[in-house]
């Protein structure tokens, strides 16, 4: 069985979303898949046509003032041209952020890109983690440290570069990258039975 191709679109404003798109590649490497790194504010025709052969797509973005950045929108839109041509349909998608507060309103970019999945036909994997850092004995160096389901969402404080994105956010990403190719795996499977 081929390896699946899993295509990480991103924007990353101050290189924390960067650390996380990186952490995502790393984790469906080590699962098998080929992987391609795209920074969608300036992606190219090659980049575009790398996402349309791809099996699965994680999108991911800062959350800037309670939505993913003004570069990611841009790039949505421009998926407007997939979206007439179904290039993107019964793909997988999954998708990833971080904020500077441990909520941040990330939740309401996570959804953001679920609607794009969905809106393109798309198949959503989520994080599939039960939430860490949640009881008297647990850890803030938990996977899942601030609770997410819908994809992996991250908190670097402000006055910080992206060696200060945590190390558990990093892990949670890594898992989301190895959930998205081991799916992606069992989907290949299950086309090819049909």
């Amino acid at each position: 069985m081929t390896s699946p191709v899993v295509s990480i679109a991103y924007h990353s404003g101050y290189g924390h979303t960067a650390v996380l798109a990186e952490a995502v590649r790393d984790g469906a490497a080590d699962a098998g898949a080929t992987v391609h790194l795209i920074k969608v504010d300036g992606i190219t025709d090659a980049e575009w046509e790398l996402l349309d052969a791809s099996d699965a797509i994680v999108f991911g973005s800062p959350t800037y003032m309670g939505t993913a950045s003004g570069a990611f929108h841009q790039f949505a839109e421009a998926t407007s041209k997939r979206w007439f041509t179904d290039a993107w349909l019964d793909k997988l998608a999954a998708g990833f952020t971080n904020s500077g507060s441990k909520s941040g309103d990330k939740l309401h970019t996570l959804q953001f890109f679920q609607t794009l999945a969905g809106q393109h036909g798309m198949t959503w994997v989520n994080l599939g983690l039960k939430p860490g850092w949640n009881t008297s004995e647990a850890s803030e160096n938990d996977l899942n440290r601030l609770g997410f389901f819908a994809g992996a969402g991250a908190q670097t404080h402000n006055d910080l570069g992206p060696e200060g994105v945590h190390k558990a956010d990093v892990a949670t990403a890594e898992h989301l990258g190895r959930r998205v190719a081991q799916t992606a795996r069992t989907f290949a499977a299950g086309k090819a039975a049909v």
